[in-house]
């Protein structure tokens, strides 16, 4: 019994997708070389900042309007964020860990605490 062999053409790609594509195949000469980073003074020099308000935020000024979104709340003595308070003494803490730190300090610590944060109150 003979086998048949068929005549087929094989259409390669242009490059196999595990090659490293050379330089000159992927940027044809006077073609630019992917993304190109602006400076402050070129896009300053782009912008028209002498047309918008003065109370506008730009590039130029950093004032801006307060932020619209709630501050987070950070906790007072690791710096991570707080999803709980202590309603004691006031302050913000991140786990139970800290909880019980937060409940052993003294007093004179909390209003040190509570300074930094700009909640000082007076505690019984």
């Amino acid at each position: 019994m003979e086998l048949e062999v068929v005549k087929a053409e094989l259409v390669l790609p242009t490059h196999l997708s595990f090659k490293q594509v050379q330089m000159y195949e992927k940027y044809p000469k006077g073609q630019s070389r992917g993304r190109h980073w602006k400076h402050l003074k070129q896009i300053l020099q782009a912008e028209n900042y002498q047309n918008f308000p003065p109370d506008e935020p730009t590039y130029v000024n950093i004032e801006s309007p307060p932020s619209m979104h709630p501050c987070k709340k950070i906790c007072d003595i690791t710096g991570y964020e707080a999803p709980y308070y202590d309603p004691r003494t006031n302050l913000r803490y991140a786990n139970a860990d800290v909880f019980k730190l937060v409940r052993s300090l003294p007093n004179e610590y909390v209003q040190r605490y509570l300074a930094l944060r700009n909640a000082a109150v007076v505690l019984k």
